[in-house]
C-alpha cells in the first residue's frame, strides 16, 4: 500500500492499518501532541484507533508548538 505522509510517498507492506498503526510504524514521538489530518479532514485524537488509513491516502502529522515572550532588559 502507497501513502503519502507529509508530501513524501511511503510503501507498507500492510493493506490497511489505522492511524494509531501508522503513528506507531512512523516512530511518531510523543503521538498525543500530533495532530493528523486524513486527505485534508482532520482526524480526532479519539478516532485515531478506528479511523482506517487506505492505498493511496494523503496523512499530515501536523506539531502545534506553543509560543513565548523573549524580554529584552
Amino acid at each position: 500500500m502507497k501513502v503519502v505522509i507529509n508530501g513524501e510517498v511511503k510503501e507498507f507492506q500492510q493493506n490497511n492499518m489505522s492511524i494509531t498503526q501508522l503513528l506507531m510504524l512512523e516512530d511518531v514521538q510523543m503521538p498525543e501532541t500530533v495532530s493528523v489530518q486524513l486527505n485534508e479532514e482532520f482526524i480526532s485524537q479519539d478516532s485515531y484507533a478506528q479511523t482506517e488509513i487506505k492505498d493511496g491516502d494523503e496523512v499530515n502529522f501536523l506539531y502545534f508548538m506553543g509560543g513565548g515572550c523573549i524580554k529584552y532588559a
